[in-house]
């Protein structure tokens, strides 16, 4: 029989999803990742080398999965505000992608794995923003680079820090209409950060 390679690649990416998010990448070993994905530890490192490309590769899979979800595509200046509602909703679906993406800022040495890749991802939603910006669609007087980090921010640490957002709203994200109340002001704050002014800065 022959063996199911790409299941076997996704099992294992999978269950290094699972093990980064919840123990980070220094707390992770490749023989629970490899436990988890029912696999024996060979076929780990055949397949993604070693345990910091498999880091590597979960989070850009991860980034990926989201770029696709969520594609920053601005027709209106109210398009911001959607796309912080996306993000938003994208994050409490798969509150792992977050706490990856922290994991990872602890670990920081000045650059990660992939970097080239990633900046560019990250460059092509800066590139919409000041495109928006020329169109008289948003505010101009920011960098295009900082709006999306600001935007990403709102959308992203209600997930990121669960802990201050329940201790905030005395709730979580087991109560739809908190949840609804948080995306809300998530689309609400990135359609006034963005939006373009209408009287001169004081």
């Amino acid at each position: 029989m022959a063996w199911d390679v790409e299941g076997t690649k996704r099992r294992i990416l999978q269950a290094a999803v699972a093990e980064f998010a919840a123990h980070g990448p220094d707390g992770t070993t490749v023989d629970r990742i490899a436990k988890r994905a029912g696999v024996n530890r060979e076929r780990v490192y055949n397949y993604y080398g070693d345990k910091s490309k498999l880091f590597s590769a979960v989070i850009r899979s991860e980034l990926d999965k989201l770029a696709a979800a969520v594609p920053l595509v601005i027709a209106h200046t109210a398009d911001v505000g959607e796309f912080a509602g996306g993000t938003f909703d994208y994050q409490q679906a798969h509150p792992d992608l977050a706490r990856l993406v922290l994991w990872e800022g602890l670990s920081d040495t000045g650059s990660v794995p992939d970097e080239i890749g990633r900046t560019d991802l990250y460059a092509g939603k800066a590139a919409a923003i000041a495109a928006a910006q020329r169109a008289g669609l948003l505010d101009d007087t920011l960098d295009p680079a900082h709006l999306v980090f600001l935007v990403i921010a709102l959308s992203s640490y209600w997930s990121a820090a669960p802990q201050i957002a329940r201790m905030l709203s005395g709730s979580d994200v087991q109560n739809d209409d908190e949840v609804a109340r948080r995306r809300a002001a998530v689309v609400h704050a990135a359609q006034r950060i963005a939006a373009p002014r209408t009287t001169p800065a004081i």
